[in-house]
């Protein structure tokens, strides 16, 4: 540029720079390539700026007039690129747009809808109508000690009872629990009494598979130790769980024997016209009391269980144990 310049000159250069700007700009076809006119243009170094630094060489008179222009070409410049980039961006949604798009006319896939398996479901439903009774669920480890399973339940080592469960041992002290019973103690090592509990779970014993025996079920059993409590009381929860549950049956009890519990008793429901056993209760025996540090004369208690597949069977006519472990859809999509 010459050492002097017109008003004139610099008011062709920023009518050039105006007419090649709004060309460029529309030109542009992407974001990137607006972002390097936006500082071409606009920048400290851009075209716009190399016009204003000749202003300087104008008069007093004409400077502002030179500014005025340019500042009308910049704001104009700024709404150009802003206008071309929303267009661009719609542009690049559109097109995603139409490479996404559903057609709504295809026909659907189908994916059959998920339920309750029929014994995840008899579990929930005991478990509900002991919990509408006043009872609390407890949990514990399904891999026991041999205290916890046998010994803190009145089953001493030598203890023929100990036949009774063919066990998994893990260890010589450690097993997989044959019973929900661990439960009880633990909770009862942490909660002093009054306590009315229901432990459902899953067991395991060293049993043939058949039609009626599984080395892995599922057991619930039921606690409730305090003062007063006797036979009774016992006979009366249990009846009014089994009428809940299989509705208003006979119901009748024959005495057993367990090792924990002292009177205890199989209870048995009249079903389709034959006397079905469904659970084993009894008060708990004083001698497990005392091994918990309560003393017999102030508390009492009571304890029962069941086997959560008789349940199911019973309730639906299942005729074998294996349908329930068989995962074979054509039989559970009937519940």
């Amino acid at each position: 540029m010459s050492a002097t310049i017109s008003l004139q000159q610099l008011s062709e250069q920023l009518d050039s720079l105006e007419a090649e700007a709004a060309a460029a700009i529309q030109a542009a076809g992407s974001a990137a390539d607006l972002e390097t006119l936006r500082v071409g243009l606009l920048g400290k170094k851009g075209r716009l700026s190399a016009v204003l630094g000749a202003m300087g060489r104008l008069s007093a008179e004409e400077r502002p007039l030179v500014g005025q222009r340019a500042n009308r070409l910049k704001e104009q410049l700024q709404e150009l690129l802003a206008e071309r980039l929303g267009g661009l961006k719609r542009a690049v949604l559109e097109q995603k747009l139409e490479g996404e798009r559903l057609d709504v006319t295809a026909p659907s896939r189908y994916v059959p809808a998920g339920h309750r398996h029929p014994l995840i479901a008899t579990v929930e439903e005991i478990v509900d109508i002991f919990s509408g009774l006043g009872y609390r669920v407890a949990e514990g480890p399904e891999v026991e000690s041999d205290h916890y399973n046998f010994t803190a339940l009145n089953i001493p080592p030598d203890h023929p009872a100990r036949d009774m469960q063919d066990t998994f041992y893990l260890s010589e002290s450690t097993l997989l629990r044959t019973h929900t019973s661990p439960v009880q103690i633990r909770h009862l090592e942490s909660t002093p009494p009054p306590v009315r509990i229901v432990a459902p779970g899953r067991v395991f014993r060293r049993d043939a598979v058949d039609a009626t025996h599984s080395p892995v079920f599922h057991q619930v059993e039921v606690l409730a130790i305090d003062e007063g409590l006797d036979f009774s009381h016992l006979r009366g929860t249990v009846t009014t769980f089994l009428q809940q549950f299989f509705g208003d049956l006979p119901v009748r009890f024959r005495a057993s024997y367990f090792p924990f519990t002292e009177p205890s008793a199989e209870v048995d429901v009249q079903w389709r016209g034959r006397w079905l056993e469904v659970m084993g209760c009894g008060m708990v025996d004083p001698a497990v009391l005392e091994g918990m540090g309560l003393d017999p004369e102030r508390w009492s208690g009571f304890a029962a269980g069941l086997g959560v597949e008789r349940f199911c069977m019973v309730r639906h006519g299942i005729d074998d144990i294996r349908r329930l472990y068989s995962s074979d859809l054509r039989f559970l999509e009937q519940f």
